[in-house]
């Protein structure tokens, strides 16, 4: 069997059974850390939505107020 005995392959094998078992605390830690991260791609995907959407409102805005200062010089011209 080579350098390793049969001990050495059950002792690796508790060990990553432990591990990376059904109840162990890694995988555990690894499902929180992945809902964290899912979480996490969540809020700034919202965030960007809602910065984008503020910037359209400050666009429209701002195209708004450029439409009303144009009619009143077009006013005073033609009044002028």
């Amino acid at each position: 069997m080579g350098a390793f005995s049969i001990w050495h392959w059950l002792i690796v094998l508790a060990v990553v059974l432990l591990l990376f078992g059904g109840r162990g605390k890694i995988s555990q830690l690894m499902g929180d850390f992945g809902k964290g991260l899912n979480a996490f791609k969540k809020n700034v995907k919202d965030q960007t939505n809602e910065e984008a959407g503020e910037g359209d409102a400050k666009q429209l805005k701002s195209d708004a107020s450029a439409d009303s200062s144009d009619s009143n010089v077009k006013d005073k011209a033609a009044n002028g």
